[in-house]
């Protein structure tokens, strides 16, 4: 917050300070400096990740902006070049995993380079790096209605920012297929795009807001979005934040309704710790890409179940070229020299919703029917198994938490270890698929 004050009061000084008297002038100065030597102080002991990165950027402006600080400029442009090459990852990304965090930095950091040819500064070679490599990565986790996927703390998303962000970015490239250091993968074809959490878990002192959502996924076709994750609220987080950072919330397999990260639960612990990180999580994250002329194939894999149900999740993703399919399939088993422990050997792969999407089950309960805003029809099929609709909450809507549905599959680990599903684009418009789903009703027998 302090960090926060001190940019704004630097960058509107100028409107503030324009008609006002000596007396004012000075006042605001000391204040000023008053803010400033607190966060100095507090710089040691800032929580790490974006709050410390904050704290650099908001010092660095404060060099560049106020007199008699020229001595100052190239210690703190040095402090936050390391910060710098310590949080951004090679691929662009935040340590964090959060994709918010690229929104929050980008709106501080571009002005600081502004600022430094202000005053006729080289800026450091680490700041432009960053921002090049920051910039591709706002396209990488947009959806084609221009939300971002929500991962890891990711709230509605503000488009004015990402608009004026986006202004910036001189490339206007083809997001990137795969973000190996953040640990994403983006498969895109025709109007479908998915984007898939392929990393382990962000290290514990950036985890506050990091979710057990590893291996989930979220589907769009053009602007609508169909599967998401439920996200986080941008208000009243502390209601949702258990419930939004599980597993459960996610698009992806959850093993006997836990986790695949664990976080911190006890109150005493939580309150040195100043949040709930992560403590454990899966270890090893595997993915492989292939494309091949029928489209691209995505294989992967965790180990976050493995200590505690002695299972592995194993997710493969299959995109047709032309866009219109999707499939999948999600394999629970033991992992290699491990038995199943315990006789809890149930799971559900869950699909969230989009609320703007009308789903209703197909008479035979293998199938949901999809109908996006836009009118078009997608068809989701098991092919051996019951689908159910259960409710759902969709948390990063711009007007808060909505209801909405979400596809579950329920099975035990020691009957059905492998299950497969899709989603498919329909041709017929929704009365024609309604009827032919009424058609596939088994006839009644008389009493």
């Amino acid at each position: 917050m302090t960090a926060r004050r001190v940019i704004s009061l630097l960058s509107q000084a100028p409107l503030v300070l324009g008609d006002t008297d000596g007396k004012f002038y000075r006042r605001y100065l000391r204040m000023l400096a008053r803010e400033i030597r607190a966060l100095r102080y507090a710089l040691p002991s800032a929580a790490d990740g974006l709050p410390k990165m904050q704290v650099m950027i908001g010092l660095c402006y404060a060099s560049l902006c106020l007199a008699n600080q020229a001595g100052n400029i190239r210690g703190t442009a040095k402090r936050l070049s390391d910060e710098l090459q310590r949080q951004i990852l090679p691929d662009g990304g935040h340590v964090s995993r959060n994709p918010s965090a690229l929104i929050e930095l980008l709106i501080d950091l571009l002005p600081l380079r502004q600022t430094f040819a202000a005053r006729n500064i080289a800026p450091p070679p680490a700041l432009l790096n960053a921002i090049d490599r920051m910039m591709p990565m706002l396209r990488f986790f947009r959806h084609g209605d221009g939300n971002f996927a929500l991962f890891n703390g990711m709230s509605a998303t503000p488009s004015h920012l990402v608009a004026t962000l986006l202004a910036y970015d001189d490339t206007h490239g083809v997001p990137m297929a795969h973000m190996p250091h953040t640990g994403f993968q983006r498969l895109e074809a025709g109007s479908m795009t998915v984007l898939i959490d392929t990393g382990p878990p962000p290290p514990p002192d950036v985890s506050h807001d990091a979710h057990a959502g590893t291996l989930s996924f979220e589907l769009s076709s053009g602007a609508s979005r169909i599967v998401v994750n439920c996200g986080m609220p941008s208000t009243a987080r502390d209601n949702w934040r258990v419930f939004a950072r599980a597993t459960p919330a996610h698009s992806t397999v959850s093993y006997h309704n836990a986790s695949s990260s664990q976080f911190v639960e006890a109150g005493a612990m939580k309150k040195f710790l100043r949040g709930s990180p992560i403590t454990h999580g899966p270890h090893n994250v595997e993915s492989y890409r292939e494309v091949t002329a029928d489209g691209t194939m995505l294989t992967t894999a965790h180990d976050g179940y493995k200590s505690r149900f002695g299972i592995e999740h194993r997710r493969i993703l299959s995109m047709a070229a032309d866009g219109n399919r999707l499939d999948g399939e999600d394999i629970v088993a033991p992992a290699p020299g491990v038995r199943l422990k315990g006789n809890n050997t149930d799971y559900a792969i869950r699909f969230h919703l989009h609320p703007a999407i009308k789903a209703s089950r197909l008479s035979d309960a293998r199938g949901v029917m999809l109908v996006l805003p836009n009118r078009d029809v997608w068809i989701f099929e098991a092919l051996d198994d019951k689908v159910s609709l259960e409710d759902s909450v969709f948390l990063a809507g711009n007007d808060g938490p909505r209801r909405t549905a979400q596809i579950v599959i329920h099975q035990d680990a020691r009957q059905t270890g492998s299950v497969r599903w899709s989603f498919a684009r329909s041709n017929s418009s929704p009365s024609q698929t309604s009827a032919r789903r009424d058609a596939r009703r088994e006839p009644e027998l008389p009493l």
